[in-house]
């Protein structure tokens, strides 16, 4: 069943629905006209009783109840012991009751279906009723044919056979076609689906102008396709990023290469030329890296190892490790006191991004630069702040994108991923990170991170 399409299926239900729907509906009028026909041959034979019972109360029976007789009908007044008081001619002295019947009928009326009556060709319907008469009882029995509500049922009953499989065969093609009529919004879709490629990502499903289930479904599937461009848009220019920057260093690794080929004469030359190509060695093997964490990020697949830290042990290695960098470029490094605070997380991972969050400050800050630590709300934010500058306000919203400078025309050592491995960190960890203009001067940039219960 599942391998039928779905418009089949829904034509099949709708037919099968209606089937039932035809076949009870015409039980009900057939039970229902059938009914009414009794009851008018029932109301036909009471009349017929009530005038026979006049007769019995005022007249000679024996005389007149001959005149009683209708076209395919008969009357006759027997004695409670079955005995034929007054008849129709044509029934002769026969009695259509049985004594026990007679005697029945003269306590009280009743009405019975008989296949087969004295002068009445066919099914017959009779009535059987007491009448008073001449100071005794009588039974007064009175019938009629049903040949004509039999011949009317029959009528209903073919019209009943016929028009209703051609009714259901109508109502299942219209079915049919206002099935595919509704789904035709939806082929159409399928349709500009199957056109969508890479190269026209901007293109959108076409929407039916109804405000049904079927356009909150395009619209869906147009803001997923939204969504799908806004990545494929961001990992192109990721792909071209990564590519310039690969290119320069790469460019700048060959042409040392090719001069140290070309011109080293001395061993002191060609250790010069092989030191350099080592330093640009290095900035690959960081940009690689740098790319590598960004990817797995990206990919939800970036390796932690979370265990409970101490955040001052944690500040004070990082403290150490740039001690000797600073003190040469006549900077200092604050760290405030973070005593008794701990956080779940990778420490490796979590001094990488706070390695790049102060090399950032180095590098595009000034003055002293402060780390420290607060608790709140269940969140734990560790900043670091610097003097100089801060960043341009239009630079903000856009701080943490790969690739990003502040000032693209001076490209620096940089590459741009700093900041967007930090983020890329503190979410993996269920952080995330911010950046802001200090009031006075300077920068502040900070992950969050949840504080262990």
């Amino acid at each position: 069943m599942t391998r039928v399409p779905i418009r089949l299926r829904v034509t099949l239900a709708f037919t099968i629905v209606m089937a039932i729907l035809l076949t009870a509906l015409g039980f009900f009028v057939y039970s229902r006209f059938e009914s009414q026909l009794s009851e008018q041959v029932d109301q036909s034979l009471r009349t017929h009783g009530d005038d026979i019972a006049s007769l019995v109360a005022h007249k000679d029976l024996s005389r007149s109840v001959q005149l009683l007789g209708r076209e395919e009908s008969f009357a006759q007044v027997l004695t409670p012991d079955g005995g034929v008081y007054a008849t129709t001619p044509q029934l002769g002295n026969h009695a259509q009751l049985t004594p026990a019947e007679s005697a029945t009928a003269a306590r009280e009326s009743f009405i019975t279906s008989r296949p087969h009556v004295r002068s009445i060709q066919g099914e017959a319907r009779l009535l059987a009723r007491p009448a008073q008469g001449r100071g005794q009882t009588y039974v007064v029995v009175v019938a009629a044919t049903l040949d004509d509500r039999n011949e009317s049922l029959r009528n209903l009953r073919t019209i009943l056979l016929i028009g209703g499989p051609v009714a259901l065969l109508l109502a299942s093609l219209a079915g049919y076609a206002v099935s595919g009529a509704a789904f035709r919004p939806v082929e159409a879709m399928r349709r500009r689906a199957a056109q969508i490629s890479a190269a026209e990502p901007n293109e959108r499903l076409p929407l039916p102008e109804a405000k049904d289930e079927l356009r909150r479904l395009g619209e869906t599937l147009n803001g997923m396709l939204g969504r799908l461009e806004t990545a494929l848009e961001r990992e192109r220019t990721f792909v071209d990023d990564a590519s310039h920057e690969l290119r320069t260093p790469l460019a700048l690794h060959k042409t040392e290469l090719e001069l140290a080929l070309r011109y080293a004469k001395t061993p002191e030359e060609m250790r010069a030329a092989i030191s350099s190509a080592i330093v640009e060695v290095d900035r690959l093997s960081a940009l690689a890296e740098d790319l590598l964490v960004l990817a797995r990020s990206q990919q939800g697949k970036l390796a932690l190892h979370l265990r409970r830290v101490r955040v001052a042990d944690l500040l004070s290695d990082v403290r150490e490790r740039f001690a000797v960098r600073l003190g040469e470029s006549g900077r200092s490094l604050s760290v405030e006191p973070a005593d008794g605070l701990v956080v779940d997380a990778d420490p490796v991972r979590l001094e990488q991004a706070l390695t790049n969050l102060i090399e950032n400050a180095i590098e595009h800050g000034a003055g002293e630069i402060t780390v420290r630590t607060t608790e709140s709300g269940g969140e734990l934010e560790i900043h670091v702040s610097d003097n100089g500058p801060g960043f341009p306000p239009e630079f903000l919203d856009r701080a943490f994108e790969r690739f990003s400078r502040a000032d693209p025309a001076r490209g620096g050592d940089g590459t741009g991923l700093g900041l967007a491995i930090v983020e890329a960190i503190a979410r993996a960890h269920r952080g995330s990170a911010h950046a802001a203009n200090r009031d006075g001067s300077g920068a502040d940039v900070w992950i969050e991170l949840p504080a262990p219960h």
